[in-house]
């Protein structure tokens, strides 16, 4: 992106703006609204904090400090001698029990999904395990490919009791957008991460025509009573995930 214009108009029009946030705030906010709406995309540079300062007429502590928390978001990317890149990769928390669609919303960029199953099918071992349920025992498989800002980044199947959905179809972009509709509620996660080749259908799906690294993610979610509700089985791109898992 070599022309700043619209990006610092918007800047200018939410400086403007009468409320109590603090200007790094509003300098920060408006950075992840612009790669919501495309003005800027992962691999864009920003102006440097001189120029971002006198281009909207604020301090460089400011321009720094909305740096550092989109830096901390891990939206942008600050090289020495490079300048502040916009990153294309989504940190994604194994800990909070948000689901793909929100943390993502949350860095700034748009989330979609295309659904390859919603079907009712006898649950294996594993999953009965991780579900505690008896093997065989019905649950739903529910299986999609997400997207990032129009670009594949993962295959996700989870696996539900059937006794959590009413209707399958009425799950649109997230899951766990439906379940809150349902007043149910997650509070936690367990994951484990492993690395492992590309398969051919990874690649077809997310067509890619050269092996990518590829990190698969198995987490089970739980409810407050903690009752676990959700088993995912997820292969993300290596290259455009950074897993975080807070203390």
């Amino acid at each position: 992106m070599n022309n700043y214009n619209s990006l610092i108009s918007l800047i200018k029009e939410r400086i403007e703006q009468k409320d109590k946030s603090p200007l790094y705030v509003k300098v920060a906010e408006t950075v992840k609204q612009a790669i919501q709406q495309k003005l800027l995309v992962g691999g864009d540079y920003l102006p440097t904090e001189r120029e971002l300062s006198e281009l909207l007429g604020i301090s460089r502590i400011t321009v720094r400090k909305a740096l550092d928390v989109l830096d901390k978001e891990n939206v942008i990317v600050r090289s020495r001698g490079s300048g502040t890149m916009i990153s294309d990769t989504l940190e994604y928390s194994l800990k909070e029990p948000k689901g793909f669609s929100q943390q993502v919303v949350l860095k700034g960029k748009r989330p979609d999904t295309l659904w390859i199953k919603k079907e009712v099918i006898p649950c294996n071992g594993d999953v009965a395990k991780q579900l505690s349920l008896a093997e065989g025992e019905d649950v739903f498989l529910l299986k999609r490919i997400r997207y990032i800002d129009d670009k594949p980044v993962s295959v996700e199947e989870s696996y539900v009791p059937v006794g959590l959905i009413a209707d399958a179809d009425e799950i649109q972009l997230s899951l766990y957008d439906y379940f809150r509709s349902q007043n149910i509620t997650l509070t936690g996660t367990k994951s484990w991460v492993s690395a492992q080749l590309p398969t051919d259908e990874f690649l077809g799906h997310l067509s890619l025509d050269e092996a990518v690294p590829v990190l698969l993610i198995k987490q089970i979610a739980h409810d407050a009573k903690g009752k676990v509700i959700e088993y995912s089985v997820n292969h993300c791109r290596g290259d455009m995930y950074v897993f975080v898992a807070e203390d």
